[in-house]
């Protein structure tokens, strides 16, 4: 995950724990935009018999910013409730689930959806169905099939989907975070004489067996677009600024009587997100759980954690003599406008050819989708850097390597787009954690939710 466990008080919730966000025009269905949202890392696929679900109390929030005040203008909610059918058994399930209505499947979520525009709620749908997780051959035979059933269409062109889905994020966390020991690279870094060189360039996908719990919609552009001219790539009113929230009520109390937990009060942000890795890699572990609690439109304060980056100074000192010139861009203190654009304001126009997502002066980590921006026909993984407009940091698709994009933007190689007179380092564009979208067992879907179908306890060793 982009964000698994990044902050120390969210890691001890992971229902609240926000993942990965991701913003793109749906190729299969033009003139819509998909707006997923993934929660609970990590999920192993033998979880029984308490299989992973949403939690109840839990308030899912995708927010869209449209103007560049990095504001919401329009919110989708989601509130989840579990109901147990049979009270005197500790089953999951008492037999194959072949449908969502399944008589055998013992404890099941359903969701209301609500839409708020302009601080005006409206209930899209209540009462839909997740399906449920993917168990094994016995309990969920053609799980594909029965998953795709919950995928429900609502009034006005728009689809909804809330469940668990394999973990499409591809990442090697037992290479970045013994010591940024990068496997291509392995035999360049300054620890190596620590350990024996394993020689291989591949890196080990540590998300690769394992499920998320996702929350998706799709959306018609014209639903979210208003005001501002917007339809061609250079309208500013064409880009819009997406982020997730989770957020809890302010008191939980323990009822002894009823053996359960009753939570009251208004309803706080514990967790957010938008672009992948910002509070994991950017922000310092004793401001991490404070940047879970505030809006986007405050960002200017961790600003100066974007154009000094300390993975910038380390990358240095990790591999000697592999990135000369960041190194003397780093001693020079210079602020790195670059990784301001990408992450904070959204990259004007001139700056790409035939691009922008600027939504303006307001500094925001904000996932910045340019609706006008057409999906790729030859999509590639690398995003902008890679030269495909449709990708990451113009939104992010479940497939790109967001992991690559980001190290070589740290690494300097879009220093260049506001200074001309730096060279990045040759390592700069090659840096990578050895991982591709191949790395991704179950693969990805090429239809509304995208994100492959989840492994199941019975048929994914432990990993």
């Amino acid at each position: 995950m982009s964000s698994h466990r990044e902050a120390p008080e969210i890691a001890k919730d992971p229902v609240a724990d926000s993942t990965d966000v991701y913003a793109f025009v749906s190729p299969d269905s033009p003139g819509t935009v998909t707006l997923i949202a993934n929660y609970i890392p990590l999920e192993g696929p033998a979880g029984g018999p308490n299989f992973y679900a949403f939690g109840d109390d839990v308030l899912y929030e995708i927010h869209v910013d449209n103007n560049g005040d990095a504001e919401p203008d329009v919110t989708f909610q989601f509130r989840f409730q579990t109901t147990v059918a049979d009270t005197g058994t500790f089953l999951y399930n008492t037999g194959p689930i072949l449908s969502l209505n399944s008589q055998n499947w013992n404890s099941r979520q359903t969701y209301t959806v609500t839409r708020v525009t302009s601080g005006k709620s409206a209930v899209l749908a209540e009462g839909l169905a997740c399906p449920p997780c993917n168990i094994g051959p016995l309990s969920t035979p053609n799980y594909a099939a029965l998953a795709a059933t919950a995928v429900h269409s609502l009034p006005n062109g728009v689809k909804v989907f809330a469940g668990q889905r394999a973990e499409g994020f591809y990442v090697d966390l037992g290479a970045i975070f013994d010591l940024g020991d990068l496997r291509p690279f392995e035999n360049l870094h300054a620890q190596y004489g620590m350990h024996v060189f394993s020689g291989s360039a591949a890196g080990v996908n540590a998300t690769a067996a394992l499920n998320v719990h996702s929350i998706a919609i799709q959306v018609p552009v014209s639903q979210l677009l208003w005001g501002s001219p917007h339809g061609k790539v250079t309208d500013k009113g064409s880009v819009i600024g997406v982020w997730t929230t989770a957020s809890r009520q302010t008191a939980t109390v323990w009822d002894a009587q009823q053996g359960v937990s009753v939570s009251t009060g208004p309803f706080h942000q514990v967790s957010r997100l938008a672009n992948p890795l910002f509070n994991e890699v950017l922000i310092p572990l004793v401001l991490k759980d404070e940047w879970n609690t505030l809006p986007p439109s405050g960002d200017k304060r961790f600003a100066d954690r974007v154009t000094h980056p300390e993975l910038a100074s380390l990358l240095p000192a990790l591999y000697p003599g592999v990135f000369p010139n960041l190194a003397k861009l780093n001693a020079a203190g210079t602020a790195r406008a670059d990784l301001e654009a990408i992450l904070l304001t959204g990259i004007p126009s001139g700056i790409v050819t035939g691009f922008q997502n600027y939504t303006g002066p307001v500094l925001a980590d904000l996932l910045r989708l340019n609706t006008a921006i057409p999906p790729s026909t030859s999509p590639n993984p690398l995003g902008v850097v890679g030269g495909d407009l449709a990708g990451f940091p113009n939104g992010r698709r479940v497939f790109d390597d967001v992991v690559s994009i980001e190290l070589r933007a740290i690494a300097g190689v879009t220093v260049p787009l506001v200074d001309k007179s730096f060279t990045p380092d040759a390592a700069a564009g090659q840096v990578t954690d050895g991982l591709t979208m191949s790395s991704v067992p179950s693969g990805y879907l090429d239809e509304f939710p995208y994100l492959g179908v989840p492994y199941s306890g019975f048929s994914t060793p432990a990993s």
